[in-house]
């Protein structure tokens, strides 16, 4: 049997960016600066009128492509995290085949778990792999979340960033990917949440929990969010080293989905980790959603920071409620310098 291994990993961000500079000259009632201590954000990329996330997508895999040497016809199945697809059908993952030039016999998914959603790709790709459906799993995290965004959400403007990742998946004689677990808890789908658009009559539709206090499609409760998360992940990450019988001590990185600063530095502390064990990267890039846990490893990688055999915990939460979490042991011997032209630098 074969089993899922993570190979090169590439990143798009769209060029159009919005640093906090820009928005308190357009409000200069908002406190920028408070702001910035509490979601450690200074500036966010924000895709142009008429592009979606598909773009997004297809411009990740093609540098996937280009960079890595990739034969595009050696892709078996296209995996696609969004909640911004382009259409209610076709899938947008059908329209990404086409454009990519992907083979006819390859297949093609939709899925929409948002935050969670890189470690579920992950666990799809691994059990295509392990059944033997597939060999080589492309698996892109695409998202525009500005289109739900109205620009006096000061809540909202402030956090969340455009972009998308490409991830190419494939078969290894050892497993790099292990210790699945999942979480779901639809009694918090009035935290976060699009309400608009669906098939839902508008008089059907779920309410937001909270007051909502601007017009954006988008409506978000942070602070139930950040308490449930606080309540759920140490758990949940505890249960993964259980089942890969691993101790919190052997594992090199805790990649947390990128939601705000306050957030993990909060888990940080619940967990009593070290600095430099939890990486926080969002100052750049912004909470780019479903693709905050490969921008990560991209970076640590690009940083020659996660050498072959280090050990990472990745942990994927937010809308649904949904979480996940699993372990990944890094194998790919991959060339740093094609890795440090996908992202800029960081520090901890």
């Amino acid at each position: 049997m074969k089993y899922a291994a993570v190979g090169p990993i590439a990143v798009h961000l769209p060029p159009a960016v919005e640093t906090n500079e820009q928005l308190k000259a357009e409000n200069p009632r908002w406190d920028v600066d408070l702001i910035y201590e509490k979601v450690g954000i200074r500036k966010r990329h924000l895709a142009a009128a008429g592009e979606c996330a598909s773009d997004l997508g297809v411009a990740a895999a093609e540098k996937l492509f280009a960079d890595y040497q990739i034969d595009r016809s050696s892709i078996d199945f296209l995996l696609l995290c969004t909640q911004t697809p382009d259409y209610p059908l076709p899938t947008t993952s059908c329209l990404m085949q086409d454009r990519l030039g992907l083979p006819t016999h390859c297949g093609a998914l939709d899925f929409n778990l948002g935050c969670s959603g890189f470690v579920y790709g992950l666990s799809l790709a691994d059990g295509l792999i392990r059944s033997g459906a597939a060999r080589r799993v492309l698996l892109v995290t695409a998202e525009t979340y500005s289109r739900y965004i109205t620009p006096d959400d000061r809540s909202l403007r402030t956090i969340f960033s455009d972009g998308a990742a490409a991830t190419l998946v494939e078969a290894a004689d050892e497993p790099s990917l292990e210790g699945f677990c999942f979480g779901t808890d639809g009694r918090g789908a009035d935290m976060l949440i699009v309400n608009r658009g669906g098939a839902r009559l508008p008089e059907q539709a779920i309410k937001p929990r909270g007051r909502q206090r601007w017009n954006s499609s988008l409506y978000m409760d942070g602070v139930n969010l950040i308490a449930i998360t606080l309540e759920t992940i140490p758990a949940m990450i505890d249960r993964v080293l259980e089942l890969s019988q691993r101790r919190r001590g052997e594992i090199d990185y805790f990649i947390m989905h990128q939601a705000t600063r306050l957030m993990l530095e909060q888990l940080r502390q619940r967990m009593s980790l070290e600095t430099e064990r939890l990486p926080i990267v969002l100052e750049q890039y912004g909470n780019t959603v479903s693709s905050t846990i490969p921008i990560v490893m991209q970076q640590l990688r690009a940083d020659g920071l996660m050498p072959v055999g280090k050990r990472a915990v990745l942990i994927g939460f937010g809308v649904g409620y949904s979480w996940a979490g699993c372990l990944h042991t890094e194998t790919w011997r991959g060339d740093r310098a094609i890795a440090a032209r996908n992202i800029a630098p960081y520090q901890f």
